[in-house]
């Protein structure tokens, strides 16, 4: 059987976002401290392991975002997966950024990095590369240190533009 072109009926902008929200992704939490050491922070969809030797992270960013100018080679970053009981701090961390840093859920970590010790796992990493393509850029992290507070029974994933857990186990893949 052959597949004629008219079967991809989608195309640019609307054909790549009607495909991605099929795709669940974790939520992850990126934190920095800004020239001043302010804490600067964002909710991210787009964290993902480059590879385990080295221990490399990839995340994607909007050059146009608030946080972009401070997330700069060599800066120390924090990556913090979350899992469902830590919905509100995605949505603080996604939401304006005069209100991301607002309370005592967090605390100052090394080079002044905030750190919400409440994520399920913490990485700590510094930005060894950043690749500006169009409007976005992909920025590599080198990981230097992690620590595990839980092990998640009930993930975070962004899904069909929303926030969600997953249900059963359905097969390890080990």
């Amino acid at each position: 059987m052959t597949i004629d072109n008219d079967y991809f009926d989608l195309s640019g902008p609307d054909g790549l976002k009607a495909v991605f929200r099929n795709h669940a992704t974790g939520i992850a939490l990126v934190t920095a401290a800004d020239g001043d050491l302010n804490p600067i922070g964002f909710t991210a969809s787009s964290v993902t392991s480059l590879g385990s030797t080295p221990p490399l992270i990839s995340l994607n960013i909007s050059q146009g975002a608030s946080s972009y100018p401070h997330v700069s080679t060599g800066k120390l970053v924090a990556v913090h997966t979350l899992d469902a009981q830590l919905l509100s701090l995605a949505q603080k961390l996604a939401g304006p950024k005069e209100d991301r840093f607002l309370g005592d859920d967090f605390e100052i970590g090394p080079e002044s990095v905030p750190i919400f010790t409440e994520a399920s796992s913490v990485m700590m990493a510094r930005v060894i590369n950043k690749i500006e393509v169009e409007s976005n850029a992909v920025v590599i992290l080198a990981l230097e240190s992690a620590h595990v507070t839980r092990s998640c029974e009930q993930p975070l994933v962004y899904f069909q533009r929303g926030y969600h857990t997953i249900g059963d186990r359905l097969q390890d893949n080990f």
